[in-house]
């Protein structure tokens, strides 16, 4: 039996959002589990980097993506491939340091919070979508790319846009010193 034209894509768009349901469901819950935003925010990362961890193996195997030549190349297949392969959008990105190590993903639009209004009055501090910082993290860190990566505006707290913020640990010099 052979599949009606876009079904494939109706599918993945309704597996999507029963993930964006289902991960409002788990913020509230640690909410309730956890008084202090700071706790909630470092479960979400701890949970988003054994995320990463393991989807990097699905990530590399359906993407077909080379091994990335520069930090800005990594910057650039992590929006364009991974953020559209996963979540729908396509981040754009931009280069925040001289040095070459640091980017910015902004997000026009973040599925994660579809159905999210606003964050409560007594969570201000919460990063709800923290666990996107983690999959980055431990994607990165299994092709050996250490990375801090963190929020650094967030439309559910009134900024304009979503901005996700990774600085690469090791210089660029350091990686081709090492290969020699």
């Amino acid at each position: 039996m052979s599949r009606p034209p876009g079904r494939k894509q109706e599918s993945h768009k309704i597996s999507r959002e029963l993930f964006v349901l289902t991960y409002g469901a788990l913020v509230a819950q640690l909410c309730k589990d956890y008084e202090k935003d700071e706790d909630v925010n470092t479960c979400l990362d701890r949970m988003g980097y054994g995320i990463g961890v393991r989807l990097i193996d699905d990530f590399l195997a359906r993407s077909a993506v080379r091994k990335c030549r520069s930090y800005s190349e990594t910057a650039e297949v992590i929006a364009q491939v991974a953020f559209k392969m996963y979540l729908g959008v396509t981040p754009s990105v931009t280069c925040s340091s001289p040095a070459g190590n640091e980017f910015s993903l902004i997000l026009d639009k973040n599925p994660l919070v579809d159905f999210v209004e606003e964050l409560p009055a007594e969570r201000a501090s919460l990063c709800y979508c923290n666990l996107l910082c983690g999959v980055i993290r431990g994607a990165l860190e299994m092709v050996h790319l250490a990375a801090e990566v963190t929020f650094l505006q967030d439309r559910l707290k009134g900024d304009a846009v979503t901005e996700i913020g990774i600085t690469f640990l090791r210089k660029a010099e350091d990686r081709k010193h090492k290969r020699n």
